[in-house]
């Protein structure tokens, strides 16, 4: 009997069979290969996984999401239905904070219907049995399209970063792709012959040569979709992630493997990969589509929307160790050196009145 082919040799057959693969291919074999890919396969959360996301670090960022979408609720007019959809769930734990906090408002709560968008058919198993008790059974969808209409509250947490992009570096001939190709055996950066336009963006005049651009179309195309979505039928999004309030350059391309950062190319299917969001293109695809946005960062959110309160309330009769635990999960959700200013909450409404666009 022959072994199972491990995804780098698949990866590695294919480029000698059809050429080198743009960034953006191979992110997608990596993470989602049906059968070996690192979010159908491993079980990347928590202590045990590869990274720790916010609604891991403390119950309490689920809930001031819960807070943020009622509040959004409020401002549709508090219509008795309302779709809620959350983008990559992980293991349900955001959502599962989420609804508990919705339940301050049992109007809000009842209104409610729970929508997860999943590839993981694995994931999706671990989601349904972390909400079970929560008293709202989630409809599970592959797709963002693939929900139906009506007024829609959006939730993504590290899920744009994880959407493949593509990177371009300044060549003396031109902006050309960079690709992953093989050499001796392993996967290797290379050149391609794929050009773009990159010399139209304003960060790319007068950068020497070697100078990376990053761009993901999967991106702008998943916030041409939300909105589309927010300006048919109502509705607001938030989306939180690490990346830039301002455009840039240069190679952001990271793995990460055991919680400790990894070259990209080794462990195929073995770890997680990412690069920072472009936070300032996406704002211009939502004006641009017609709706508002406003951009924060992730401590100015949390403190806005009670975090500090909702500490003093958990530890208020708690023992000194759980007290401890709380301003630890403080710092970490919002210290300036922490998550706090890395990571930066997107908001976008359809209501073009709702806030004036704000960036950090």
């Amino acid at each position: 009997m022959s072994p199972k082919p491990d995804l780098k040799s698949i990866i590695i057959e294919q480029i000698l069979l059809d050429g080198p693969l743009s960034i953006a291919d191979y992110m997608r074999l990596c993470l989602t290969h049906p059968t070996l890919g690192y979010y159908t396969t491993r079980e990347p959360f928590g202590v045990s996984g590869d990274f720790i996301t916010a609604p891991e670090v403390s119950q309490m960022f689920g809930e001031l999401i819960g807070i943020w979408c009622l509040d959004q609720w409020q401002k549709l007019g508090e219509p008795n239905r309302i779709q809620l959809v959350e983008l990559g769930p992980g293991r349900g734990t955001l959502i599962n904070d989420l609804l508990r906090s919705a339940k301050v408002r049992p109007a809000f709560f009842d209104a409610i219907e729970l929508h997860l968008v999943e590839v993981s058919p694995r994931l999706q198993d671990i989601q349904a049995q972390t909400l079970e008790a929560s008293g709202k059974r989630p409809g599970f969808a592959r797709g963002f399209s693939d929900i139906g209409d009506g007024p829609m509250l959006i939730v993504g947490n590290e899920f744009l970063d994880a959407l493949p992009f593509q990177q371009f570096i300044k060549t003396p001939t031109g902006w050309l792709e960079r690709v992953v190709g093989t050499a001796d055996g392993e996967l290797r950066f290379q050149t391609g012959t794929a050009t773009a336009s990159i010399s139209d963006m304003a960060i790319a005049n007068n950068v020497p040569e070697g100078t990376i651009v990053e761009i993901s179309p999967a991106r702008t195309t998943m916030i041409e979709q939300i909105v589309e979505r927010l300006s048919k039928s109502g509705g607001s999004a938030i989306l939180i992630d690490y990346g830039c309030n301002r455009p840039g350059t240069g190679d952001t391309f990271q793995a990460l493997y055991k919680q400790k950062p990894a070259h990209p190319l080794e462990r195929s299917g073995e770890q997680d990969l990412t690069n920072h969001v472009d936070f300032c293109s996406l704002i211009e695809t939502a004006k641009k589509c017609g709706c508002k946005s406003r951009l924060k960062t992730q401590r100015e959110f949390l403190l806005e929307y009670g975090l500090l309160e909702r500490a003093g309330a958990l530890g208020a009769n708690a023992s000194p160790n759980t007290q401890n635990d709380i301003r630890a999960a403080v710092e970490r959700l919002a210290g300036p050196s922490e998550m706090g200013d890395l990571f930066k909450v997107l908001e976008i409404r359809s209501d073009r009145g709702a806030f004036d666009q704000e960036t950090v």
